[in-house]
């Protein structure tokens, strides 16, 4: 049931939201900062594939590059694990070890799911087993599997695998996820492969307030699809007296910072390319303010996402990255007409984006036509 305010709660618009989550999520203009403490502020990124981490940060800061992500996984800054909603993620070491304790529930009910297909596995062995081999050395899931199934004959061997994800801290070791490499991928446990345990774990309260930082203003629903957990009302409550409150055009209650970022609707948004996945796009339950009706259900197929591009803060199209013979191309496919400055600038993001992310000498720019 959506929750509603009394008539003092001050109501932020869908354009007013736009505009505060775009400049929380540094969209409206490039933050000159780096990429780690990017990381930090925007409480993860988005790591199903391995480019999109570098796409959200092209889009994100000001001259990046690449190999800076890429050199804070070799030195172990940053890793890739499952944390928010399940899925995978590139994390600060700090929040890969502090964040666990937080989104457990999330696994537990995972584990829940494929509980099942573990026909006589006792979960305390076998996360005592599998921490022991893949801390002796990473191993692949497919390893993993073999390693264990002859110990539970009667279990399904996939979900040996998911079961040892969900019961430990599991991060993906590099080369998986550097930049210009490849590698498949391969486990170990965050304690391993960062060198020390969590010095304290996240406090709910203070995640909330890093959500609103990065993703407000919110409802509790909305905190709660980011994160991937249920029941969050409470730590709200107890934070009411330091939060501000307002109302959307639904009346829905939204928290909120006092002193974060709410530009209002006047401010311009340049256009952005952003990568299947972004967190931008999955993290509020109600994502109108984000996402108009002609975008609606179009940026997915079955279980895949598509590259969208942003155009005055809304989701206005499709894009992907073509390369071959020493040649990029950034096709553009937009939902709808575009203006011809609209057009201009969102060529010129596009080139930009190329540019970031192709070595080829041979850079272009085209517009294609969705098929639904």
């Amino acid at each position: 049931m959506t929750t509603r305010t009394t008539p003092a709660a001050p109501l932020l618009d869908d354009r007013a939201l736009n505009r505060a989550t775009l400049a929380r999520q540094l969209l409206l203009r490039r933050a000159p900062t780096g990429a780690e403490e990017a990381v930090d502020r925007l409480v993860g990124l988005q790591a199903q594939n391995t480019r999109p981490p570098y796409l959200a940060l092209a889009a994100r800061l000001e001259g990046f590059r690449p190999e800076e992500l890429s050199g804070l996984m070799e030195r172990r800054a940053v890793a890739r694990t499952v944390t928010l909603r399940s899925t995978l993620h590139t994390h600060t070491a700090e929040d890969v070890l502090a964040l666990r304790a937080l989104v457990q529930p999330a696994r537990e009910r995972e584990l829940s799911i494929f509980r099942r297909r573990l026909t006589g596995v006792d979960l305390e062995r076998l996360a005592g087993l599998a921490r022991e081999l893949v801390e002796e050395r990473p191993r692949t899931p497919k390893e993993l599997r073999e390693e264990l199934a002859p110990l539970w004959p009667d279990a399904d061997p996939p979900a040996l695998s998911v079961a040892a994800r969900c019961l430990l801290p599991l991060v993906q070791v590099t080369p998986r996820g550097l930049w210009g490499r490849s590698g498949q991928v391969a486990l170990t446990t965050a304690e391993k492969w960062l060198g020390r345990e969590a010095a304290e774990p996240a406090g709910l309260e203070a995640t909330v307030k890093r959500y609103l930082a990065a993703f407000g203003p919110a409802s509790v629903k909305d905190m709660q699809l980011w994160a991937g957990l249920t029941r969050l009302r409470p730590a709200f409550e107890r934070l009411r007296p330091e939060l501000a409150v307002f109302r959307d055009e639904r009346g829905t209650e939204l928290f909120d910072l006092p002193d974060a970022p709410r530009p209002g609707g006047a401010e311009e948004a340049p256009p952005r390319l952003l990568p299947e996945f972004d967190n931008l796009l999955l993290s509020h339950a109600d994502r109108r303010r984000l996402v108009p009706p002609a975008a609606k259900d179009r940026t997915w197929k079955g279980n895949q996402a598509f590259p969208v591009f942003l155009v005055d803060g809304l989701v206005a199209g499709v894009w992907r990255l073509e390369e071959g013979a020493g040649r990029a191309v950034v096709v553009l496919e937009p939902f709808g007409r575009l203006s011809r400055d609209e057009r201009t600038a969102l060529v010129e993001e596009a080139g930009r984006t190329a540019g970031v992310l192709s070595g080829a000498e041979d850079r272009d720019v085209r517009f294609g036509t969705v098929i639904d």
